[in-house]
């Protein structure tokens, strides 16, 4: 695949994330099904399986970042341990470790963090307990659906589809037509 190929995805892929959070909320999911439409790859156990990871796990902010986990578990979905070969003794889960990692390191270069209260404090100059009605409000008042972490999903999405482009994990399916 050509580089123009690839930023031209990189950048749909950034619009999905951004549009799907913006309209649909729930960062997580928002992210894992922008890059499972680019990438031709959709799994509704997975994309079902991420809706906990929203706002920093069900909303208290002190988890992971939803973008954050969508690309960990788009990368799953691509190179994981199956439950039908626990054993593993291939070491499949030791090549998904290694690039989880490498994944890590963009991330926090690209955001700052992987925590999402450390990124709403860099995004909004304070952290959100967007559970509660109040703090929610307030966290809508400042852009949260509307540039905060829209951008966030957005800038998550690109860089795992990137990242997923270029360590050559697309699926087979890639390319053919979506339902």
């Amino acid at each position: 695949m050509k580089n123009e190929q690839i930023n031209e995805l990189v950048q749909k892929a950034y619009d999905l994330g951004f549009e799907y959070e913006k309209v649909y909320r729930g960062c997580s999911q928002a992210g894992l099904a922008a890059i499972q439409d680019i990438l031709n790859m959709k799994n509704d156990d997975i994309f079902k399986a991420a809706t906990g990871f929203a706002g920093g796990g069900g909303l208290s902010g002190v988890s992971v970042c939803g973008g954050y986990a969508a690309g960990v578990l788009a990368i799953g979905q691509l190179l994981g341990r199956e439950r039908s070969n626990f054993k593993d003794p291939e070491g499949v889960r030791h090549q998904n470790f290694d690039l989880v990692r490498e994944f890590t390191g963009k991330y926090i270069e690209e955001l700052g963090s992987v925590i999402c209260r450390d990124i709403q404090i860099r995004k909004f100059g304070r952290p959100y307990y967007i559970a509660d009605k109040d703090e929610y409000d307030k966290f809508e008042a400042a852009g949260g659906h509307e540039d905060k972490c829209t951008d966030v999903v957005g800038r998550a999405t690109r860089l795992a589809v990137r990242f997923i482009l270029e360590k050559g994990l697309v699926p087979e399916s890639f390319g053919e037509p979506t339902e």
